[in-house]
């Protein structure tokens, strides 16, 4: 029963695992970073996701993944990475729930970009594999609520048909007095 659940297909995934590492933290003007960390308790993959968003917080505009994690583990990682970036912050949240459904409650698992994730079905008849299969998702999800956490919805202000800078920001209070 457990060649069944580590197969060829998970150990391929799991041995090709895209986008791995860390992305170098320097947000630019209208960009989001952000760091999540998840450890699963029970066996203590480990799985360090750095995520960058667009300036309306809504896709992903790059990823990197530092995972230490079983063959379970590295291959939704290696699914993840190799699908997350242009995908949007709703589709990466629905790929976690449905992934959770397929592990926990017999659903069919992700759809659209994240559909390979199915190939790991088969853990769902291990709930002890559970924590260390979703724990690069796990991460990912606190990643991007780490870097929305102080994210507001980016404004241009004009004045007289030019956009004012954070110096004329600076002047305007110092005549205002």
């Amino acid at each position: 029963m457990i060649d069944d659940l580590y197969s060829g297909r998970i150990l391929a995934l799991a041995a090709n695992m895209p986008r791995a590492g860390r992305l170098e933290m320097s947000p630019l003007l209208g960009f989001w970073m952000g760091t999540g960390e998840q450890v699963a308790k029970l066996c203590g993959s480990k799985a360090v996701v750095d995520i960058e968003l667009d300036m309306w917080g809504t896709t992903v505009l790059d990823f990197a993944q530092d995972v230490k994690a079983c063959a379970l583990g590295q291959a939704a990682a290696a699914v993840l990475g190799g699908a997350i970036v242009g995908g949007s912050v709703a589709e990466v949240r629905q790929a976690r729930r449905e992934m959770a459904a397929m592990l926990k409650e017999g659903g069919d698992g992700p759809t659209g970009r994240f559909e390979d994730l199915r190939a790991l079905k088969i853990v769902a008849e291990y709930p002890a594999r559970h924590a260390s299969t979703l724990v690069a998702l796990d991460a990912t999800i606190k990643a991007i609520d780490n870097a929305l956490e102080y994210w507001e919805v980016p404004c241009i202000l004009a004045v007289e048909g030019r956009i004012n800078s954070p110096a004329d920001d600076d002047d305007r209070t110092r005549r205002a007095g």
